[in-house]
């Protein structure tokens, strides 16, 4: 059986990032989708691994081909997921997971109908000021700008097929991985599967019609 993609959302500072680390670490069948980008390469980072480096000549041809299922731009530099790299990992039967902010998330659902949308949220606002804080790689005023974000970005969250509260992290992590086997099984995402299987239905009655 084919896999799946999941688009996981969520507030800055919810642990969507933790989350996803540890359901690759639990579960082999998940893969993390790699985005390409077009800033430069840093030391640690590997081609295929972190990101996929590309010049902004090949990015804009991607572009042009429909070969992104979406793409944004960001501090002078491009960002896209990779179609084919999606499409073939879910192929091979693997749950592909895409991390990706809540206007991007729109755009992969309009192409990709059957992904499973996911949003990830703290217990509370407190907690989520206190995460921020806690990281200690954010100014004053970008958690500002976290927080203001994220009051618009509440307002997207219907648009998704599942809430992750994310107050225990081995909680959050199961919930997000029952999501995915349940919603992947829905019949509404099987309609390949089931159109196959009542071609096969109609020809073994056919066959034995007078048996």
């Amino acid at each position: 059986m084919a896999g799946s993609l999941t688009v996981v959302s969520g507030f800055s500072g919810a642990g969507k990032g933790t989350i996803m680390k540890a359901l690759l670490q639990r579960y082999d069948s998940y893969v993390l989708s790699i985005s390409c980008t077009t800033r430069p390469r840093r030391d640690y980072e590997e081609d295929g691994r972190e990101y996929f480096f590309i010049t902004q000549e090949e990015f804009d041809r991607k572009v042009a081909n429909d070969e992104l299922l979406e793409h944004a731009g960001y501090v002078n530099h491009s960002y896209g997921t990779p179609r084919a790299f999606v499409e073939d990992q879910i192929a091979q039967g693997k749950d592909v997971l895409l991390e990706i902010e809540v206007q991007g998330a729109a755009i992969v659902k309009e192409k990709c109908p059957d992904a499973i949308m996911i949003f990830v949220v703290p217990p509370s606002a407190d907690v989520l000021r206190e995460r921020l804080i806690g990281r200690g790689t954010d100014s004053a005023d970008a958690i500002r700008n976290r927080l203001w974000q994220a009051s618009r970005e509440i307002n997207e969250i219907e648009k998704y097929d599942a809430l992750v509260i994310n107050d225990d992290l081995d909680a959050a992590v199961e919930m997000v991985h029952m999501t995915i086997q349940t919603e992947k099984n829905a019949p509404s995402r099987q309609t390949a599967f089931l159109r196959s299987l009542r071609r096969d239905l109609d020809d073994l009655n056919r066959r034995f019609k007078n048996f």
